[in-house]
């Protein structure tokens, strides 16, 4: 059956709840029509269903033939009908076995109640009873009351004993009632060891689980079932099931129902005879098959042990049916092919939850090839017509549209545009008319209002273009058809990049919606003109790429000149489209003699503004990608300056054509004029850089990449430099002369020494190249621009490869001691660590060639492990966050209400619409559009005070009061510097100099203009209601994710300390983990100028052993004594400024875990100290003596022993020194701070000279119990931050506050996980459609759970609107009746309001 299209009803009528219940013995009898209790499925005479049997025909049809026996309803309409088997002996629920051996332990094995006495009943009943008490607040309540009952032994009210119940083996369940009774009670159980010792003899498997010392009953399913039936049905609430869903003797498997056919279908085989039946099917024969012998054993007698046998194994077949991946069964009772079990159908990528509820496969989709086309607008997308004429959109016939439609069914299915299907009303029945084999002029004419026609899709139609994995909310937008021939999908490159889209061979997805609705949402909220910002930062992401960089850097080039017929031809590939009639004014041409020349610079502007009526008077200042100084002076003209939509210096590159960047030509259109400003102007620039390339000619050949002779020479120059360099450091660490890098051990200061020169030679080779290289050479012109590669890709075609590094090492050592065997053993040099010294020009030798692959290698195995890393990690924060919303009264509440920020980010705003760095301004940016745009040149320019004024003023209006505070604090505090810049010149300059007068001019119209402009954009930033903040937030942190490296090493300023960075530590924030892989502690110091008293703090720190400061231990054995000597070396103890001497030393021997050796230890110098060892039964005094020589030294004698090191890290800042500007020198100061490697920041914290309030640790958990909740906060900020900004990446702060507010939203720091999502959600869909399903859905129908559909897992689930978005509300409808007439109420009356008191 297809889904019906959703449309909201106008009746008030939706699934509101759904209620978690144990089916019970009724009422699975009652659900069902059959009682299964024949093992053959099939009769052997004519092969049909046996009755009575799983395969009963009348449980429902699984074949198109035929009608059903119990609704007589077809294939298509019967849905199936349930049977039962009733069982001979109860078995245990293999899913709710846990709750099961749960209530044992609660109850009283005796009389059956719970082991909670009347006292303690009466503190509880209240919270058990209480209907509004939560799904989490339930669970902590059954667990506080199973840890009380599991205290008790004996019962409080028939006084028998209880002991310990725990689960044996597989699907056993032991009392071992003796376990917590006195010694004194044992007496009592002689009499039952003999009995006890031949029930181990036959039950051999639970012999390691029970001790010998207690007795143990094994309680079999019948006996659990007699004690539950007893509990009271007052005592189940204490038990934390509700009465009403399910009592605990339901928790047993008595009867167990049998599912209809359709969903475990008989496959018939086309090659052999017979069929292929389902493993619930032959599962269910099995078990009737050992129900029968049950029944015949019991009739005819048969012998315990054999009884036994069976009852375990229909045990086994049970547990299977329910899920097939039970585990601990013996080899003996294992089946051969457990086959998928109900749980099996339930869990997992394909089961049930994941594969059919929260994701559906959908009609009226289509997919193949991508492939670019810069001809087409930005909004557009190319359709191949064979799509076109498959995809259908059913439009209803209506007055303004009936001619039309007739001449689509004219058309048919098979000519576009046509129409494939026609739905008329017949005999109150919608009737469906294939328009491929009918009448279509008689349907034409017949056609009437109200019908609906499934026509083509066709031009300009909307349709979902999606490229997989869905990543953000960019990778499906919505675009406009644009039908075409051929058969791949086209559209224009600036779009590749929000769908990381390239065209080696990618396939992408079109869906075609429906409905009006879905329509109008789909343009508003996923248009792709709506989507050209990312709210990861508000960086645009839709922006010109590749060759249209390219084609605008050479077009805007100081030297490009245009004649007039390339001028006007590159002018007329502007009319086009929509733009086809528009006027173009030409500018005046550069130069006029010897012939007129146009510059590319002046050509380029026209894609801004063609012509003078257009409005659009875009201005820009910034930094090109090659900016050196002196701002339009650069020397490589890349300072751009486009004023009034007019380029009038500097070239156009990737920072101000191309995507993730703020200070762009096309952003400035989008935020100061509109979407479809900057659309165009990109939609323009494709079609002129393609043309103007296609006329320059632009390609890349092997003589691109030939160096010439200074560039082999200066290559030449710089290894041998290089190797001299490795060579000497070698020798050095040799001969021990190496200095040691602080935390590091000699190799590893030479392995980052020998790194470092070697990076330092691939570097100095690409500068040499760039230097060398003319202007006109193609990669350089592709670096130069940004559209395509870097100095590095350069540098490594023409000069040098360099060092391969893996794991960010150089190569390891393979063989022995070598990393290959063509070098010498132990060898150090770069060639045999992995140095490449030639280029891909030259050509790699066999060796280098080995060391590369190995590079590469890693690469592609870091790149499809992070794949499947990031994926999960952003599965998890999306489940988590999804139904974070914003409300109508600003705060951001999950869907059962609760709060988890009272203001969105702190201040409301949108994180899309941030023009400045987590700011909805860049008041420079816009001051100087203002003057541009408002030139006012009549106004009087304002001095600096009257500026401050003006604008106090004006915000005091009341069109201002809609500001925030922060807002208007950060507009005057701009202001403020402009007036004081103002006012500085205007002291510089006398007023008789007119032009001095002109600079940093501002009239008040100008003032009044800025202040108006930051108001409107201030406006448009607060963020809307309804906005799914947190799937925001979970795809802003996860995208990133995706482009990380996997595992990347940051250095903290050493090189010896590795901090993990990327999506390991990315995993580890958001899990909450308690042990990180390197947990740092940042400790600032009291006096962080001091390098000594640095020293000092960082001795009382790190760990310091006795062996680090001794000179030598020598056992010493007299004729009468014998003790050990130690001396302890002075010099390097003052030389680490340690604060210990001979006394504390031999305090913190006393006091170590090594008493029981010594005798004494006695002190007789400044620097000498002995230990007498002890001599007793146990040890000789020789035996004593090594000991303490093994142990002595590894006795810590300062610091704490947690930190294993820390490292003194120097800050060097720039200070001033001097009184006037001619003294003035810029000297370095140092400051000093500690890293500590460690997890004990409430010690650190602690030590003397640290700055306590500013030491801070990269360990959420540790901060959270040293500092509390708040910090821990902070720090989850802070690291998500880090951790991008070290990838180059920035993030909105409003995404990384969200996610950090709602992992501490509760009072504890959660991690967001599995665990964290079972404490932070009450929803059982929700949770069954992550992780755990089966789990979570036994749990709810244990507790009578009822989950309100209110979040948006449950809501696709369920098939209903989720309540975000344009979800949140509710539109009413103004009813045509009259109003209800009011009724004036008798205590209105003020007659009646007399005073009763007499005075």
């Amino acid at each position: 059956m297809v889904k019906e299209q959703f449309r909201e009803t106008h009746l008030a009528k939706k699934i509101s709840h759904i209620t978690f219940a144990i089916n019970s013995h009724h009422d699975i009898a009652r659900q069902a029509h059959v009682n299964v209790v024949c093992h053959p499925l099939y009769s052997e005479q004519d092969h049909t269903p046996v009755p009575y049997s799983a395969l009963d025909p009348r449980l429902g049809l699984c074949t198109k033939q035929g009608e059903c026996k119990t609704c007589n309803l077809p294939y298509l309409d019967c849905i199936g009908h349930f049977g039962y088997i009733n069982l001979e002996f109860p078995v245990f629920h293999y899913g709710y076995f846990k709750s099961i051996v749960n209530i044992l332990q609660s109850i009283c094995k005796k009389c059956s109640r719970v082991l909670l006495d009347e006292q303690a009943k009466a503190q509880y009943v209240k919270r058990v009873s209480n209907p509004n008490l939560g799904y989490l607040e339930r669970k902590a309540l059954r667990s506080q009351i199973l840890k009380k009952v599991k205290k008790k032994s004996v019962c409080p009210y028939c006084g028998d004993l209880n002991g310990v119940v725990k689960k044996a083996g597989l699907l056993k369940i032991v009392h071992q009632k003796f376990q917590k009774s006195k010694k004194s009670d044992l007496q009592v159980m002689a009499n039952e060891l003999v009995e006890y010792e031949t029930a181990m003899q036959s039950n051999k498997e639970l012999e390691g689980t029970l001790k010998t010392s207690h007795l143990a009953y094994i309680l079999n399913p019948l006996e659990v079932l007699n004690l539950f039936e007893r509990i009271p049905v007052n005592d189940v609430p204490f038990l934390m099931m509700n009465p009403n869903t399910g009592m605990p003797k339901d928790l047993l498997i008595t009867r167990i129902p049998v599912p209809p056919i359709c969903i475990r279908p008989s496959v018939k085989s086309d090659f052999k005879s017979g069929t292929n039946e389902d493993n619930l099917t032959m599962r269910l024969s099995q078990i009737v098959l050992l129900n029968d012998q049950i029944r015949q054993s019991r009739e005819r007698g048969m012998k315990m042990l054999q009884y036994n046998d069976v009852l375990e194994f229909i045990q086994i077949h049970t547990a299977f049916y329910i899920n097939s991946q039970v585990t601990g069964i013996p080899l003996d009772k294992q089946p051969t092919n457990p086959g998928r079990g109900l749980v099996q159908r339930l869990k997992g990528k394909q089961g049930r939850f994941r594969g059919n509820l929260s994701g559906k496969r959908a009609n009226f989709t289509a997919r193949t090839v991508i492939s670019p086309d810069p001809n087409l607008r930005i909004e557009q997308v190319g359709i191949p017509i064979h799509v076109a004429k498959t995809l259908t959109y059913p439009e209803r016939v209506c007055t303004a549209n009936i001619e039309k439609m007739r001449q689509l069914v004219l058309n048919g299915a098979n000519k576009h545009p046509g129409a494939n299907h026609v739905k008329i009303m017949k005999n109150k029945e919608v009737t469906s008319i294939f328009l491929g084999f009918a009448n279509r002029a008689e349907i034409a004419q017949n056609l009437k209002m109200g019908d609906i026609v499934e026509r083509h899709l066709r031009d300009d139609d909307l349709v979902l273009f999606n490229r997989q994995p869905s990543l953000h909310k960019l990778s499906i937008m919505a675009h406009k058809a644009k039908v075409l021939e051929h058969r791949t999908f086209r559209f224009n490159e600036c779009v590749c990049n929000p769908y990381n889209a390239d065209f080696d061979g990618d396939e992408m997805n079109v869906h075609l919606p429906q409905t009006e609705e879905a329509r109008a949402e789909a343009l508003v909220l996923m248009g792709n003109k709506s989507n050209l910002v990312t709210p990861r930062n508000g960086e645009l992401l839709i922006a010109a790429t590749q060759d249209f960089l390219t084609g605008g850097f050479l077009l805007t080039q100081k030297d490009t000149f245009l004649n007039k017929s390339e001028a006007w031809q590159l002018a007329a590939c502007l009319l086009a489209g929509f733009d086809s009639n528009m006027q173009i004014d030409m500018p005046e041409p550069a130069i006029l003699k010897p012939r007129p020349l146009w510059t590319g610079k002046q050509i380029f502007s026209l894609i801004l503004r063609p012509n003078k009526s257009c409005k659009i008077l875009a201005n820009l200042r910034t930094k090109g990608k090659n900016y050196t100084d002196q701002e339009e002076l650069c020397a490589n003209d890349s300072f751009v300056v486009i004023r009034n939509s007019e380029l009038l210096a500097g070239s156009m590159d990737k920072n101000t054509l191309g995507s993730g960047s703020k200070q762009n030509i096309f952003y400035v259109l989008l935020r100061d004029w509109s979407e479809d400003a900057a659309t165009t102007a990109m939609w323009r620039l494709s079609r002129m850089a393609s043309i103007y390339l296609m006329n320059r000619g632009f390609s890349i050949g092997i003589g691109d990449v030939t160096p010439g002779q200074r560039l082999l020479k200066a290559k030449q120059d710089l290894l041998e430099h290089g190797y001299k360099v490795c060579e000497d450091l070698i020798k050095q660490m040799e001969s021990g002369e190496l200095k040691l890098a602080p935390g590091c051990s000699m190799e590893e200061t030479l392995e980052s020494k020998i790194l470092k020169e070697l990076s330092d030679i691939r570097e100095k080779a690409g500068k040499a190249c760039l230097r060398e290289l003319h202007r006109s050479n193609s990669p350089l012109i592709m670096t130069l621009s940004g559209s395509k590669g870097s100095y590095i890709n350069i540098s490594q075609m023409i000069a040098c490869v360099g060092q391969q590094a893996i794991s960010g090492h150089r190569v390891p050592n393979g063989f022995e001691d070598r990393a290959l065997p063509h070098f010498d053993r132990h060898s150090k040099i770069p060639a045999a660590k992995g140095f490449v010294s030639n280029s891909f020009y030259s050509g790699l030798t066999p060796t280098e060639f080995v060391f590369h692959t190995m590079g590469g290698r890693e690469g592609l195995v870091d790149t499809a492990v992070k794949t499947a890393e990031t994926g999960y990690m952003q599965r998890r924060l999306m489940k988590n966050l999804e139904d974070l919303g914003l409300h109508y009264d600003k705060t951001v509440r999950n869907s059962s209400g609760g709060i988890v920020q009272f203001e969105y980010g702190g201040d409301s705003m949108d994180p899309t619409y941030m023009e400045g760095k987590d700011c909805p301004v860049d008041y420079k940016r816009v001051l100087d559009h203002v003057r541009a745009k408002v030139p006012d040149k009549n106004g009087d320019a304002l001095s600096g005070s009257e500026v401050v004024s003006a604008a106090s003023l004006l915000l005091a209006k009341d069109d201002f009061k809609c500001l925030s505070e922060e807002f208007k604090n950060e507009l005057t505090a701009f202001l403020t510097t402009v007036a004081r810049k103002i006012s500085m010149l205007r002291k510089k300059y006398p007023p008789s100099i007119k032009a001095a007068q002109q600079l940093e001019r501002i009239t008040l119209t100008q003032v009044s203009e800025f202040m108006f402009t930051c108001k409107e954009k201030f406006m448009r930033a607060k963020i809307e209601p309804g906005t799914a903040v947190g799937a925001l937030a979970a795809q802003s942190i996860g995208e990133p994710g995706t482009q990380m490296t996997l595992k990347t090493f940051h250095f903290a300023g050493v090189a010896s300390m590795n901090i993990t960075q990327g999506v390991p530590r990315i995993k580890e924030i958001i899990n909450a983990s308690s042990k990180i892989s390197t947990p740092i502690i940042t400790a600032y110091l009291t006096e962080d100028e001091n390098e000594d008293f640095a020293r000092r703090v960082k001795g009382r720190i790190e760990k310091t052993t006795l062996g680090e400061v001794t000179e030598y231990f020598e056992e010493v054995i007299l004729s009468d004594s014998c003790f050990l000597l130690v001396k302890l070396d002075i010099g390097r103890i003052k030389l680490l400024m340690l604060e210990v001497d001979v006394n504390s030393i031999k305090y913190s021997l006393e006091t170590a875990k090594l008493k029981k050796h010594f005798k004494e230890v006695r002190v007789h110098s400044s620097s000498i100290l002995t230990i007498v060892p002890v001599a007793n039964a146990k040890q000789s005094m020789s035996h004593s003596l090594n000991i303490l020589k093994e142990a002595v030294p590894k006795v810590i004698i300062k610091g704490m022993p947690s930190v294993s090191r820390a490292i003194i890290h120097i800050d060097e800042q720039a200070g001033e020194s001097g009184s006037n500007e001619e003294e003035r020198k810029v000297t370095k100061k140092k400051k000093f701070k500690l890293f500590v490697e460690g997890d004990n920041l409430r010690e650190v914290m602690a030590t003397p000279g640290i700055f306590n309030t500013k030491t801070t640790s990269n360990n959420t958990m540790e901060v959270f119990k040293t500092l509390g909740i708040e910090a821990a906060r902070s720090t989850i900020m802070t690291e998500i931050k880090l951790v991008m900004e070290n990838h180059g990446m920035s993030i909105d702060r409003r995404h990384s506050m969200l996610v950090a507010d709602l992992m501490t939203s509760y009072g504890e720091v959660n991690g967001i996980t599995r665990q964290g999502l079972a404490k932070m959600k009450e929803s059982v869909l929700n949770l069954a459609s992550f992780e755990s399903t089966a789990d979570h859905l036994f749990d709810a129908a244990y507790y009578g759970q009822t989950d309100v559909i209110s979040g948006v897992s449950e809501a696709i689930i369920m098939g209903i609107p989720a309540p975000i978005g344009t979800g949140i509300f509710k539109l009413l409808h103004k009813n045509d009746k009259e109003e209800p007439k009011k009724r004036d109420l008798l205590f209105s009356d003020p007659e009646f309001h007399t005073s009763s008191v007499n005075v």
